[in-house]
């Protein structure tokens, strides 16, 4: 078997510096999905839809086909989840959408995703812990390695406990503030 190329987190890190050669790389490289996350077999076309509370704008489409991400998704991706408060884009960990798209799948809903949070600058992570409680100071938001969102008409209870029965990641759930955190860091929960 040739050797193939994975998409790692430092991948992802060095794409944001480097001025976002990560879109290149992305269409000729597989997939690496969120340390055991486990993408319906035969899956195809994979699709997700969302959209981010604080501009309006959204993204309703593939991202992902068999092992191969979709460039232009991507970059679609990064706009709708970018800092709001800055305008700033950052490269968002594509294992972060396959976790939305399993999560989905296994609600079995072509509903859309209502986003809080997707990146953020370190600016605006450090205005967040001066005026909220609950914001990490090395938040994997501003590493495009976390989401905060709810799924409109469906329990966030519900989609906490399906995340951390993935084990994909961080899963955090905020009642008083009905939201999720998702993210592609070490496994963890925490309400």
């Amino acid at each position: 078997m040739p050797d193939q190329k994975t998409i790692t987190r430092r991948d992802i890190l060095k794409a944001g510096v480097l001025g976002g050669l990560l879109l290149p790389a992305m269409a000729s490289a597989p997939v690496q999905a969120a340390t055991r996350l486990v993408v319906p077999e035969g899956a195809g076309a994979m699709k997700v839809a969302f959209r981010n509370q604080h501009t309006g704008e959204s993204f309703n489409g593939v991202y992902r086909v068999g092992n191969r991400y979709m460039p232009e998704a991507f970059e679609q991706i990064n706009r709708v989840l970018r800092d709001f408060r800055s305008g700033e884009e950052f490269p968002i960990d594509p294992r972060l959408v396959d976790i939305m798209f399993v999560m989905r799948d296994n609600i079995n809903t072509n509903d859309s995703f209502e986003i809080l949070s997707g990146y953020r600058s370190q600016k605006t992570n450090a205005y967040l812990r001066r005026v909220s409680d609950g914001v990490a100071e090395n938040s994997l938001h501003m590493t495009g390695q976390a989401i905060d969102l709810r799924l409109p008409g469906h329990s966030t209870r519900k989609i906490y406990n399906l995340a951390g029965q993935l084990r994909a990641g961080g899963a955090g759930y905020y009642a008083k503030s009905n939201f999720v955190h998702l993210d592609t860091g070490k496994v963890r929960r925490w309400s």
